[in-house]
């Protein structure tokens, strides 16, 4: 049988909250140019695979603020839900298994809703 866990409130929100600024970062660092500084395009196809770039005209500073904004808030919810101090009532066992069981915690909140 599977190990359920009572995750703490606080916990299970500081998880959702680090997935949404992941997903929010990640969608930035799509829309953003590839390099932060403008750089001129290249293109190299003497290596195992061709890279092409395009110029890039770098980074306003407002999004480079943007992106500080969101790494910082980041590294602090992945601090926090790692060291929360729910883990230090888990097995040091089952801590992997109870990890990964809250990460999924909202994907199974949200298969079960319509039940």
């Amino acid at each position: 049988m599977a190990t359920t866990y009572d995750f703490p409130s606080d916990l299970l929100a500081g998880q959702e909250e680090l997935h949404q600024v992941r997903a929010e970062l990640s969608a930035l660092l799509k829309r953003l140019p590839w390099s932060v500084t403008p750089l001129d395009a290249f293109s190299d196809d003497n290596g195992w695979r061709k890279v092409e770039r395009p110029a890039s005209p770098g980074w306003t500073a407002d999004e480079q603020a943007e992106v500080e904004k969101l790494r910082q808030r980041e590294h602090e919810l992945a601090v926090f839900v790692s060291g929360h101090r729910f883990w230090a009532e888990v097995a040091a066992a089952e801590r992997v298994d109870a990890r990964m069981k809250l990460k999924q915690a909202r994907e199974n909140e949200n298969n079960t809703e319509g039940d």
